[in-house]
Parts: structure tokens; sequence; C-alpha cells
């Protein structure tokens, strides 16, 4: 069982995917969604909120599309679940019920949960994950980035 969103899995994908074909160029939403087998508006929205947060940078122009905005390391799997959930995923099962079952046993056993979740993912760097995919060479034969600390 799988306990993140649909869109939490795809956002943490988008920012290991852009961290490894970002250099020298961005990575265009197209070709970021084309590897994923996504229509390209599917991923607008949820770039756009990693951009917000500061996780990616948007860079405009005709080679334009998505860097990373911080190094690698500084960012967790934890820091992208905790953006993509910001704003309203594909739930769309309207709230939680009103209860004191909900709100004082199972509210904060969930929480408690949640946070623990939370903390393992707050573990795992953007770093490692590129350095799994590199070594599983999900992509093929990707070349060897470097990221610059500057």
């Amino acid at each position: 069982m799988i306990l993140l969103s649909r869109r939490s899995v795809l956002a943490i994908a988008a920012v290991v995917d852009i961290a490894l074909h970002a250099r020298p160029t961005p990575v265009a939403a197209k070709l970021l969604a084309a590897r994923h087998d996504l229509p390209p508006r599917h991923l607008e929205t949820l770039l756009q909120t990693l951009v917000r947060v500061g996780i990616l940078k948007g860079v405009r122009g005709p080679r334009g599309g998505y860097e990373l905005a911080r190094e690698r390391r500084k960012i967790t799997a934890g820091d992208i679940v905790r953006a993509a959930t910001q704003e309203p995923g594909e739930e769309g099962l309207g709230p939680l019920p009103q209860s004191r079952l909900v709100d004082e046993v199972v509210g904060p056993e969930v929480l408690r949960a949640s946070a623990a979740f939370l903390a393992t993912l707050d573990e795992v760097t953007v770093e490692e994950l590129c350095r799994r995919a590199q070594e599983g060479a999900v992509f093929g034969g990707l070349e060897s980035s470097t990221d610059f600390t500057i």
C-alpha cells in the first residue's frame, strides 16, 4: 500500500528527473511529461507549486524550463511532499466527518503517523534518489552531472 498521493509521488519523480536532466539547460515541461507518459498540462500546476516553495526555479524563454532552485543535497523527499500537498489534489472526497471519534482518537493518531512518515522522508535527499537512479540506469546511459555549490 502506497501512503502517498499520486500528486506527491509525481512531484518527487519530477524533481529527481529535473535534477538528473537539467544540466546544461533547464528541463522543458513537455519533455518531462513525455518521459513519464503524462499530458504536459497535468504537470504545470504541480511544477508551479514547486517553484512557489523554492524547490524548483522556472526559466523563461525558448530554451526555458525547470531546474533545481537549491542543491540536491538540500532538498528532501519530505520537502517535496509537503509542497505537493499544499494545494488540493485528486482526493475530492470533501471534508472529514465532524465527530469526537475523529477529533479525539482517529485524527491525532493519523497526525502522529503522518509526522513519522514525513520524518522518514526528510532523511531522503534528492541527491540520494539521483544516485540510485543513476546506479539503476533508469534513464539509460545518463552522463554524470555535477552539482555545483555557489
